[in-house]
């Protein structure tokens, strides 16, 4: 091959943007560990090195907000738990070092993660080997370096302290050969407009030099002639005036051209996320995840409580719709989920919450008690049959019952449904009885594309614009107009500029993205005649 010839990649872009300069490569490769003499040796080894991890992670967090300091929190909090360590001193108490130790009780750890069908546990899994990586090099003496200003890192991923420690202010930009387009630095990135194509194959590994990151399309142009160069650096330019043009939408009411008016609201993964985010600037909150409480283990029914209300204060009276918790059947929490072979098709989402009813229950109990703060509305998801909709419902009441019984204020909230499960699509009539719908654009795709959003080889078959899945979306949207059912999409396509005429075409008038795609959907919307 002429290494002059321009090289292109296609992947999926995770962050818009454009960035062109050096490729940088991520060293993901760990100084050799030089074997103590002792058991106690190496234990006090391990000690020091995870010591030294949580204070590298602590002063990361001292300049951090939202959901770098939730990510950091997590790795800090996952360093101090006891519980996390104990295989690696039981192994080095049969003989191993203390690197090899690790490396297997964590491996063991980042398996159960990613294996998990849910994306946010598989977004913890990069922090596992964050955690896993940072404290390996604090046992062979050594740390990564931030790249050269300006770069484009590239590599198979990027872990989420490496994106916090580099400084994205002269520019640069994420190239990777694998990771997610859901994952915590995807994120990051998204927040922050550095631009990150992911799923780029492994040809990727063997370019160098200059490139150019095309994180609108998805590409990365290594080798570029001249005229590719010059047509890159105008498309940065128009996407940087299109950026600009979108922050004057921010702080209005979103109509479209023609003057009909379209409900637009947040998505909020974690209560923290509220901090960065004006409520002026939004109709209230699409879809708050209730996953993160579950991260760790199960959380009592206080600290759930204490997480809903906060936001629903925040909303000051907008309504926030809770989705009760989506965990999927492979996460190992203990005495919660279930081992499967296929979690994508078993027992996930409210599948998940009525066969662990004593949970589910606690959960209720928080959303009911929270209710009092502001305008909660709460969603079940995976939702396949009406007779999971009907015991749900009945659970919630039997709640209410019990919380009136002891005297704790409460408040029954409207009651909605995900449409994300292709039989609830296809037939909504069966659910005539629900406060509201709110379509799952991400996972509605897969199932009926039979294609993982995350999966760099089917990425063009996970196409929410297909006819399919329009005509799906466009006939629960005409079911709710006639039924006087609210619905509404809360899925990444509700923040996709280029899906968002389609989805108002298919009559849809609320919409919820992230923060960071608020003002780029309004902005759109505007620009919408119907």
């Amino acid at each position: 091959m002429n290494p002059r010839s321009p090289i292109v990649l296609t992947g999926i872009a995770a962050s818009p943007g454009f960035a062109s300069g050096p490729l940088s490569r991520l060293d993901t490769t760990t100084a050799s560990y030089a074997p103590k003499s002792s058991k106690a040796e190496e234990i006090e080894a391990l000690v020091e090195a995870i010591s030294t991890a949580s204070a590298a992670v602590a002063g990361l967090i001292e300049g951090s907000s939202g959901e770098s300091a939730d990510i950091l929190e997590f790795q800090l909090a996952m360093l101090a738990d006891d519980t996390l360590a104990e295989p690696a001193f039981a192994a080095i108490g049969q003989g191993a070092d203390a690197a090899s130790a690790w490396t297997r009780a964590l491996d063991i750890e980042i398996g159960g993660y990613e294996a998990a069908s849910d994306d946010y546990f598989r977004a913890r899994g990069a922090d596992m080997r964050d955690i896993r990586d940072r404290v390996l090099r604090a046992l062979a003496g050594t740390e990564a370096g931030p790249g050269p200003s300006g770069a484009i890192l590239f590599g198979e991923d990027i872990a989420p302290t490496r994106f916090l420690e580099t400084d994205w202010s002269s520019g640069g930009g994420i190239a990777l050969s694998a990771g997610s387009s859901a994952s915590h630095v995807a994120m990051l990135a998204r927040s922050r407009g550095v631009p990150m194509v992911v799923g780029l194959g492994e040809a990727l590994s063997a370019l160098s030099g200059e490139a150019l990151l095309d994180a609108k399309s998805g590409t990365l142009t290594a080798f570029a002639a001249a005229d590719e160069i010059a047509s890159h650096h105008r498309a940065a330019t128009d996407f940087a005036a299109e950026r600009a043009g979108a922050a004057a939408y921010l702080s209005k009411p979103a109509r479209t051209a023609d003057g009909t008016r379209v409900l637009t609201y947040v998505n909020v993964a974690d209560p923290s996320d509220v901090d960065a985010i004006d409520i002026a600037t939004c109709d209230g909150v699409g879809l708050m995840r209730s996953e993160f409480l579950f991260s760790r283990g199960l959380p009592d029914e206080e600290t759930q409580y204490t997480a809903y209300a906060r936001v629903l204060e925040w909303a000051q009276g907008k309504p926030v719709t809770i989705r009760t918790v989506d965990a999927g059947g492979d996460k190992p929490i203990p005495g919660f989920t279930v081992a499967e072979g296929n979690p994508f098709l078993g027992l996930r989402g409210i599948r998940l919450s009525l066969a662990r009813a004593e949970i589910f229950r606690m959960q209720i109990r928080a959303l009911l008690r929270a209710a009092v703060h502001g305008s909660l509305k709460v969603m079940f998801p995976m939702i396949a049959v009406a007779s999971e909709y009907a015991r749900a419902k009945e659970m919630f009441a039997e709640e209410a019952v019990a919380l009136s019984a002891r005297g704790a204020a409460h408040r029954m909230p409207p009651l909605g449904i995900m449409v994300e499960v292709p039989s609830v699509a296809l037939a909504p009539e069966a659910f005539a009885d629900a406060a509201f719908f709110s379509i799952g654009s991400n996972d509605l795709t897969q199932y009926v594309m039979a294609a993982a959003r995350d999966n760099a080889s089917v990425a063009s078959l996970n196409d929410t614009s297909h006819p399919a899945v329009l005509r799906l979306i466009g006939e629960v949207a005409a079911f709710g107009a006639a039924r006087g059912i609210p619905v509404s999409l809360c899925g990444e396509a509700g923040g996709d500029p280029a899906l968002i005429p389609h989805l108002l075409r298919a009559g849809l008038r609320e919409l919820s993205a992230s923060p960071a795609q608020l003002a780029a959907a309004k902005a759109t919307i505007a620009g919408v005649r119907l």
